[in-house]
């Protein structure tokens, strides 16, 4: 089946989305005066917490850590936080940085994921978006050229980036992670400090960054897993960070 797209302008999937940045983007966020939100998942060396079929592309995008006995991989995202309307919307719902918006915002309503199709259904986008337009996935193939090297450009800052944003995390006291598909853990840091430290390390070698990760899960069920896999569990309340669980009630 072939999907068409065009976008109405509707501004909803500008509201409520906390759009992930690249490490550059990020700090032209802070330097705007936005608010970052660092988002944390990571699975375990022995494949806890990621599909099988899913661990290239996820190893590719996260920096290799300890927990405990266990190898881990985290990724690290930092993303705009916007509750509401996105900060740089204005009256007209229109962007008011549009030629320099994130990559996100100009791959939507497209998956950077290779693992996560395109839904319609799952997305803001009101139905007459997908009803004329352009064609957007022709016999399952994305044919939009220019939309295929903006999502390339992403997974490959995903990848560019992990080393640095592991830094900053270090720097900025972060080293409690959620388990993929359990939830994120979720960090709101200053963002003076934020900028400083990103302003720091920019064009430095970076140091090993051999600090414990521990992780927070959703139950005692999950902690077992990852105890057994001799990984560290968080045992403290959290002080730093809120734990959004992705665990169905």
């Amino acid at each position: 089946m072939n999907t068409t797209f065009s976008c109405v302008g509707c501004g909803k999937c500008c509201n409520d989305h906390h759009v992930p940045l690249t490490l550059s983007e990020a700090r032209m966020w802070a330097a705007d005066g936005g608010q970052v939100i660092v988002l944390v998942e990571a699975f375990l060396g022995n494949g806890l917490g990621l599909p099988a079929q899913q661990r290239e592309h996820a190893e590719r995008r996260s920096a290799a850590v300890r927990s405990g006995e266990s190898e881990a991989y985290v990724a690290i995202t930092f993303a705009a936080y916007n509750v509401g309307p996105c900060r740089n919307l204005d009256e007209d719902k229109l962007c008011r940085i549009y030629e320099r918006r994130p990559l996100v915002c100009r791959i939507y309503p497209m998956e950077i994921n290779p693992h996560i199709p395109l839904n319609p259904a799952a997305k803001d986008c009101p139905p007459e978006s997908w009803e004329t337009g352009p064609d957007l996935i022709v016999g399952g193939n994305l044919v939009d050229r220019e939309l295929s090297e903006l999502i390339q450009r992403s997974r490959q800052a995903d990848r560019d980036d992990i080393q640095m944003k592991d830094a900053i995390c270090a720097l900025l006291g972060i080293r409690t992670t959620a388990l993929k598909g359990d939830g994120f853990t979720a960090y709101l840091p200053d963002m003076a400090e934020f900028a400083a430290i990103i302003d720091d390390l920019a064009g430095q070698t970076l140091p090993e960054w051999g600090s414990e990760w521990l992780f927070h899960v959703s139950g005692d069920d999950i902690a077992g897993q990852v105890l057994a896999a001799g990984a560290q569990v968080m045992t403290d309340a959290p002080a730093n960070y809120a734990f959004i669980s992705l665990r169905a009630a």
